[in-house]
């Protein structure tokens, strides 16, 4: 059993720090999980049809929203450029940044993280104001997608995770799971990041330069993202069935106070690896709401945390620096406002 703990901390230690040090693991960061699932699941000796059979079926759901959402907002990209400028005007500022931020925060949940982070990229891209006040809003989105994404296991790969690692015994995790345990955390911190933007939006209009998209999406991108989600998925269903034996000597035994702060590391690590690294049927209620509030919240921090940080940084090209120097702050005023919140 010494030798099955050092070889999955081994592949675990691989997972978080490679992609950080090699270029090309970074860019092939799915393929890469794939394989490190597939050794952690051979080290723990955990191959079964059962788990074959789950990792094929489990990431269709979400990647048939992604690829339905993705042609359906490659259609709706010329009205939204019609109307963002016309309606932030007719509102103000102020109102339209509430109901951005907000808006896809609840509707991420149905339309994934990943496509309500597109239409974060196209609407920003349209709204022509400050560059300093689209970044703070691009953040607070963000961070809003993040949360409001975790309400449902098709709207973000972390939701995925966390209901088929629990969807047995004793939890029997269904699709509203997380809505009825996470519900009133992730409603409120939406609501909220909506105001925060309230707060940080100019007055009065004021036409400045700000930021704009790398380029639009054909349907080959289309493709190509819905096919590294579903390998996505599926390697996080590998690493989460490879790392039993962890998550149930070690893990388990972490109090839920612990975990809300030692998932402060998906500040710098995607939230939805960690998950599958540490979510189990093992852990009690406390400590699951404990350990995906934890990632969830420091996951918007830096642009590496979550999936719409990734994708907004990137087609906006937003520096790190420029989203640490709000993300960072924010994140850890909504992780102490938080931590005293959880029971």
């Amino acid at each position: 059993m010494i030798l099955c703990y050092a070889g999955l901390f081994a592949i675990l230690a691989m997972v978080l720090v490679l992609p950080f040090l090699i270029k090309k693991i970074e860019q092939e960061l799915e393929l890469f999980l794939f394989l490190m699932g597939c050794a952690a699941v051979t080290v723990s000796a955990q191959w079964n049809a059962h788990l074959i059979k789950e990792a094929l079926l489990e990431p269709v759901k979400i990647t048939l929203a992604v690829l339905v959402a993705g042609f359906l907002f490659q259609r709706l990209q010329a009205s939204i450029a019609g109307h963002v400028e016309r309606i932030s005007r007719t509102i103000g500022i102020k109102a339209f940044a509430f109901l951005m931020i907000a808006g896809l925060g609840f509707l991420s949940s149905v339309i994934t993280a990943i496509i309500a982070s597109l239409i974060l990229a196209e609407v920003i891209h349209y709204l022509k104001v400050e560059r300093k006040t689209e970044i703070k809003l691009v953040i607070l989105a963000c961070f809003s997608i993040g949360f409001g994404a975790a309400l449902t296991p098709i709207g973000e790969p972390l939701s995925t995770i966390a209901i088929a690692k629990l969807k047995g015994q004793p939890y029997e995790a269904d699709f509203f799971f997380l809505a009825k345990h996470l519900g009133q955390y992730i409603l409120s911190g939406v609501l909220i990041f909506g105001l925060l933007g309230m707060i940080v939006s100019p007055a009065h209009y004021q036409k400045g330069t700000g930021l704009r998209e790398d380029k639009r999406e054909g349907a080959k991108d289309i493709f190509i993202r819905t096919g590294k989600v579903y390998l996505f998925i599926m390697a996080l269903i590998f690493l989460g069935s490879g790392f039993k034996p962890i998550i149930d000597a070690f893990i388990s035994k972490v109090p839920y106070r612990g975990l809300y702060w030692i998932n402060m590391i998906s500040a710098v690590l995607d939230n939805a690896t960690l998950a599958a690294a540490e979510i189990g049927p093992a852990l009690g209620i406390l400590q699951i709401k404990a350990a995906l509030l934890g990632l969830l919240i420091s996951g918007g921090m830096l642009i590496p945390g979550n999936i719409p940080n990734i994708i907004s940084a990137g087609k906006l090209k937003i520096k790190s620096s420029e989203w640490a120097a709000f993300g960072v702050p924010l994140g850890l005023i909504v992780m102490t406002i938080y931590f005293f919140l959880l029971k």
